[in-house]
């Protein structure tokens, strides 16, 4: 069945302001329907297409013998080697078909078992045109090691445990959030120790820590395999394999499994914007050129990320990518996606020296990558049709209107998007202003330090103790780092995230071990020891973030309209909002409290604290009673119905709730 034309009122019903560029979303939308309508006639549709991983790759099959398929077109000769066979390049020769497909059968062993062992090694051998013997890594392969002590070349792995050894899930999938409160997690970092973590060390701590801390989402960084571990997993090398530096795939599957009966959603952060450009265990170069998963020329390389770029108007190309957000789902049970370098990818100069000004002319014209664009459209559509459940988002910094608009209504079909403005701006707020020279109209439209070290810097080493002084640097630090996580929280957008140790205001930066730091893993790390130590001011903060978490999870303001904004007062550099019936209070102004406090409020009724950042245990001073109770008069102010007074104290938020 063809999938429907897109009409000029549906456009405009979604935002009046796209007038002018009505031709070129139909256009763009065309495109989509054009390819989605060729998948249903020539491959079965997304349900067949999006399976390519069973088909491609290696595959057991019930009489245990293993098919393997690839996508080779260039080459004329192609042959499977490995220990299975001694490495021979004649023993196991693969047959072409017309589409530039080779394919062998190994029979299962006389005793029927299967031939190719267990996480044995294997390769691809082909033979190009100019009679160039090329080895290379399955590009399905779903397992790949590194031993660094022999090369930095990943080696590819047969994975087909045992039966008894396979990983069976247990837990259902939990319902999708009506609010997205997501813990960002590296798995390598998520160690106290100098060394890499493990997906069995983040299972059995980090898990129980996250929701214990009130988030309902994870999100998984550098997953993918990728061959250079300073990269945080954005040069992927093997699309289908999990990091092997972390644990082995059955690991990988516990960890998401059990995150799940503790009805915690999981997120892979997904990276299909570029690819490693290594040759001898990547996909650049497969069978002899450079024009097979990705554009030849300067077309198909990122100047400054050094990496490839898909051809996202190739039909096996969109197997390849398609299929591999199937797999993750359906494999490993993620719960959808947050796509990398979404920016990168819509554009044809991927954002490098382009500011966006949010001018409707900056996100349609020859600027615009309508391949790239019309890829996003066809993932994001199949798998919200395959599992109307999935979650994705798109790491974008330009603004595309339609971005979050199903694909149906003219848009990209995201569900969220990733906004790095918002922590761009506080930083340079702290780097460059004074906190009496914010601008709240700003605030409230809305590789480097740590948001508690541009705070506190020093400092952080010699006064978090609470048998050390509570220096003015460090009150500062502790009372601005609350507040910004909450208006953030509650004022940002539809969702919040937050990355692994800026709950409790993480010390120093994150580096990975390199060269250029005599590989050290002392920034590659979370110190969760500064947290856990009953002595240390870091635990205020962790219990915060705690309350603020737990206070979302039972209003639901992320799932609520907007906030009404009632007041932005540059001079006492005070602001209130209300949203999902709570009524937010902050006082930025670094030295004048305020006693009765006149704020608007558009319900009438009898308020209470629900949150007050001066608390001791949050590290405050225990200013404002928390047992007192807010009567409205019905009186219009700050165009809200009623009023009524408050005290806020320098530097402290509020929250109120009706009794």
């Amino acid at each position: 069945m063809s999938t429907a034309s897109l009409d000029r009122k549906t456009i405009l019903d979604t935002d009046p302001w796209l007038e002018e560029n009505v031709a070129a979303i139909i256009h763009r939308h065309d495109l989509f329907r054009n390819w989605k309508n060729k998948l249903e006639e020539t491959e079965g549709g997304y349900d067949s297409f999006t399976q390519g991983y069973k088909k491609f790759g290696l595959n057991v099959l019930p009489d245990k013998s293993v098919v393997y398929r690839e996508w080779a077109p260039n080459v004329k000769e192609a042959v499977l080697t490995g220990d299975f066979n001694e490495w021979s390049r004649d023993s196991h020769p693969m047959q072409r078909n017309e589409f530039g497909v080779w394919s062998i059968t190994v029979p299962p062993t006389s005793d029927g078992k299967v031939a190719i062992p267990h996480d044995s090694k294997l390769k691809i051998s082909m033979v190009t045109p100019s009679g160039e013997r090329i080895e290379r890594l399955p590009a399905w392969i779903t397992r790949v090691t590194q031993d660094l002590s022999v090369s930095e070349v990943y080696d590819a792995r047969f994975w087909n445990p045992p039966e008894e050894e396979k990983h069976k899930f247990k837990h259902a999938k939990p319902p999708q959030p009506r609010s997205v409160r997501i813990y960002e997690a590296h798995v390598g970092i998520s160690t106290s120790e100098y060394r890499v973590g493990t997906y069995k060390e983040f299972t059995s701590y980090m898990l129980p820590r996250i929701k214990d801390l009130g988030y309902n989402t994870i999100q998984l960084m550098a997953i993918m395999e990728h061959a250079y571990y300073a990269s945080f997993g954005y040069q992927v090398t093997s699309f289908f394999a999990a990091s092997s530096r972390y644990g082995t795939p059955e690991d990988l599957k516990e960890l998401v499994d059990t995150a799940h009966g503790m009805g915690i959603t999981v997120l892979l952060d997904i990276v299909h914007s570029h690819a490693c450009n290594n040759v001898l265990d990547g996909l650049n170069q497969f069978d002899g050129t450079d024009h097979q998963y990705f554009h030849e020329g300067s077309r198909g390389r990122h100047e400054l990320w050094d990496s490839r770029l898909f051809n996202y108007g190739h039909h096996e190309v969109l197997r390849f990518l398609m299929s591999n957000l199937r797999y993750w789902i359906e494999e490993y049970q993620f719960d959808g996606f947050r796509f990398d370098g979404v920016t990168s990818m819509m554009y044809k100069h991927h954002g490098i020296g382009t500011g966006f000004s949010g001018g409707y002319n900056e996100y349609f014209g020859d600027t615009v990558d309508l391949e790239a664009l019309v890829y996003l459209m066809l993932a994001n559509d199949s798998m919200h049709e395959l599992y109307p459940q999935c979650i994705t988002i798109a790491e974008d910094v330009s603004g595309m209107p339609l971005l979050c608009i199903p694909v149906s209504k003219g848009g990209v079909g995201f569900d969220y998007r990733l906004s790095m403005a918002i922590p761009d701006m506080w930083i340079k707020l702290l780097k460059h202003k004074r906190d009496d020279e914010w601008d709240l109209s700003n605030i409230a439209l809305v590789g480097d330090k740590t948001l508690a070290f541009w705070l506190m810097d020093k400092e952080m080493y010699t006064n978090m103790s609470d048998l050390t002084e509570y220096t003015p640097v460090i009150a500062r630090g502790i009372a601005l780092h609350k507040m910004i996580r909450l208006l953030v929280h509650s004022l940002g957008g539809e969702g919040y995230l937050n990355f692994e140790g800026n709950e409790f205001g993480h010390p120093e930066w994150l580096d990975f071990p390199r060269e250029g730091n005599e590989n050290s893993f002392h920034y590659a790390r979370r110190q969760w020891n500064v947290v856990d130590d009953p002595l240390l001011r870091y635990r205020y903060l962790n219990e915060f973030d705690k309350a603020m978490n737990h206070l979302e999870d039972k209003y639901g303001w992320l799932a609520a309209p907007q906030a009404y904004v009632s007041l932005k007062n540059e001079v006492d550099k005070v602001i209130v909002y209300e949203r999902a019936g709570l009524v937010f209070v902050f006082n930025f102004h670094p030295t004048n409290s305020f006693l009765d406090y006149r704020i608007g409020v558009q319900e009438p009724g009898e308020y209470h604290i629900a949150l007050s950042s001066d608390e001791k245990r949050f590290g405050g001073f225990d200013n404002i009673d928390i047992n007192s109770k807010f009567f409205t008069t019905p009186m219009e102010w700050n165009n809200r119905k009623n009023w009524t007074h408050v005290y806020v104290p320098s530097r402290t938020c509020i929250v109120l709730a009706k009794v």
